[in-house]
């Protein structure tokens, strides 16, 4: 990587809201750790690795705060999520209700959707991506606020096929 590559990099967490980003390649390992809302700092530690240590490669890992926050909100009742279907991020990035600032949402609770219904927008690298329903239904909970990053695989709605 080079200096560039890595200043884009802090430049990708500070804006997704992670508080922590660990990456780790052949032969270096960065850290990239920044502080709550509201405060411009961001600590970044390059650490060039040993080539004898190079064999346990680790995948880049993402930490974001608000993911644990999400854990006890997706579960309303646990007899309940088994006849809901539940609709969850096919990216990393950051999730948006709304096309606009100053339009609607696309969808609240208690909408009814179609298949094809573009249900919300995840921004991923200066990209705004269209997250289209597969099911139709009604949605019964939004699980993760406006403009909170997202990541892959996360629960974002939970939808009533019936």
């Amino acid at each position: 990587m080079d200096i560039r590559e890595i200043q884009n990099l802090i430049k990708f967490v500070a804006k997704s809201g992670a508080t922590e980003v660990k990456l780790e390649m052949d032969d270096f390992k960065i850290t990239i750790k920044t502080t709550a809302e509201g405060t411009e700092s961001t600590t970044t530690y390059v650490q060039q690795m040993p080539m004898a240590a190079a064999p346990q490669m680790a995948a880049p890992q993402v930490v974001a705060a608000p993911a644990i926050a999400d854990a006890p909100a997706a579960t309303p009742a646990a007899d309940d999520n088994a006849k809901y279907i539940t609709v969850k991020s096919p990216i990393i990035g950051t999730f948006y209700r709304k096309p606009a600032p100053d339009k609607p949402m696309f969808v609240e609770v208690g909408s009814t959707i179609g298949k094809g219904d573009v249900l919300c927008v995840i921004e991923a690298m200066k990209l705004f991506n269209e997250i289209e329903s597969e099911v139709s239904g009604k949605i019964v909970k939004v699980l993760v606020d406006d403009s909170s990053p997202v990541e892959f695989d996360q629960p974002l709605f939970l939808v009533d096929p019936s």
